[in-house]
């Protein structure tokens, strides 16, 4: 294995175009790409200048000439083409959610940690400099004791019934391509949650489009998380402690700005996030290459648990309002 692991993109859609594009923009090796098709995968070679198109995903992952497999399928295919990548002895980092559910997710990381192998989930929010430098004000105590965490992650996104968000049978809806967001900062501020509280509302393709949470913690912290995938929102967060708060600016899952306040309302930092190329994607790939390097096969920015207790929070919440995917 060289010092830069060679990368290869699984499947060639929207998200997958955002990491290469990322990957090539800050000088990582995207050694290959691999498709259900040659057609699209010489497509995406070709706009990424990519070495090797493979028309199958077990093409792929079996090139000797790639160490790590990016996994951008669909939520409900995640499980199966980790688990193809990690048979052929690759790392993988996989699209969030990490997969459908719970018990996909713990069969994963069990096979990832018997063959030595890392899986990271590519909760990208998790490695931005905002949220590092976030991370260093609540470990200073600057806030006080943390006692809630409100958030949002609400957009206007297509209506047609055949789009892969309003489909019961590719894992669509607000809750795991929006919500997982918010969840997801939630179990990194607390941990996982003692008690939820959970309401949606639906499209007519049985799909959530508005899900609501609140959840409570052991030690009486409170979150309160919205997502929705009809109407747009500020897409903003807030940390509120006993001696000041964190308001983080539009929009709080990507790189951007917040705004540190005492508790007399007044700001005591105002954080700007440094010029950067591309979107951001590539943080986490440098966490990926990190721990690989380390020979370590979880990140403690995000653990393999926390992805597996992330997932339970998330069959816990479907389970209260009564969503079921074809996957389950």
């Amino acid at each position: 294995m060289t010092d830069a692991l060679r990368w290869g993109i699984l499947a060639t859609g929207g998200i997958a175009h955002q990491f290469a594009g990322d990957l090539v923009k800050n000088g990582f090796t995207v050694q290959a790409v691999g498709s259900r098709s040659q057609a699209s995968a010489d497509a995406f070679a070709a706009e990424f200048g990519i070495p090797t198109a493979h028309p199958s995903y077990e093409a792929l992952v079996a090139d000797p000439e790639v160490d790590i497999i990016y996994v951008s399928t669909p939520h409900p295919f995640h499980a199966a083409n980790a688990t193809l990548a990690l048979e052929a002895g690759k790392h993988v980092l996989i699209e969030k959610p990490i997969t459908l559910n719970a018990a996909e997710a713990r069969a994963l990381v069990a096979l990832a940690a018997s063959k030595n192998l890392l899986v990271l989930e590519a909760m990208w929010t998790r490695f931005l400099p905002h949220m590092a430098r976030i991370r260093e004000i609540l470990a200073s105590g600057t806030l006080g004791d943390v006692h809630s965490l409100i958030a949002d992650h609400t957009q206007d996104l297509p209506d047609d019934p055949t789009h892969r968000i309003n489909s019961l049978a590719l894992g669509g809806g607000a809750l795991l391509d929006l919500g997982i967001y918010p969840v997801s900062f939630a179990s990194a501020l607390f941990g996982p949650p003692e008690t939820i509280l959970a309401s949606a509302t639906f499209k007519d393709t049985g799909v959530d489009a508005q899900i609501a949470t609140i959840f409570r913690y052991p030690g009486g912290q409170i979150a309160s998380l919205i997502s929705a995938s009809d109407t747009k929102g500020p897409n903003t967060a807030s940390i509120l402690g006993t001696e000041g708060r964190i308001d983080i600016g539009e929009v709080w899952y990507s790189p951007t700005s917040f705004r540190v306040y005492n508790g007399a309302n007044e700001v005591v930092e105002a954080y700007e996030t440094a010029a950067f190329v591309g979107r951001g994607m590539h943080y986490q790939a440098t966490e990926a290459e990190r721990l690989v390097a380390a020979g370590l096969i979880t990140s403690e920015l995000l653990t393999t648990t926390e992805s597996v207790q992330i997932m339970e929070t998330l069959d816990a919440i479907r389970a209260q309002i009564g969503l079921v995917y074809v996957g389950d």
